[in-house]
């Protein structure tokens, strides 16, 4: 594949990975995250990521909100509870892990540039 080609595949797939990046590029939103984390698959309510986090209610239903809006996480309703886990299952994580390895590729085939 030719260079300009290559790149262009490369923005489409920043293009494609924006609302991701964004969502993860917050502290609060990895804090949120991590919490979800150390819960089991089945989820966790609002109140639960509120105490772990020390965040407002309101502030983590915001920012719950982006990171579902990012496919990163997944919400199930259970009669009138709401309960969020990380969605292993969305593909927005692996057009990550492929727009990371694209990177590493164009980077390692790239010319040195420090070399003079």
């Amino acid at each position: 594949m030719e260079q300009a080609d290559e790149l262009e595949l490369l923005t489409n797939e920043f293009k494609s990975c924006q609302k991701s990046l964004i969502a993860l590029g917050d502290e609060t939103r990895q804090s949120i995250i991590m919490s979800l984390m150390e819960c089991d698959c089945k989820g966790v309510r609002v109140g639960e990521i509120t105490n772990k986090t020390h965040l407002s209610r309101p502030a983590v239903s915001h920012h719950l909100q982006i990171l579902k809006d990012a496919g990163i996480i997944g919400m199930r309703r259970e009669g009138t509870k709401n309960y969020y886990y990380l969605d292993s299952k969305k593909n927005e994580l692996n057009k990550l892990k492929t727009l990371l390895l694209h990177v590493e590729k164009i980077l390692e085939n790239a010319p040195c540039r420090g070399e003079e």
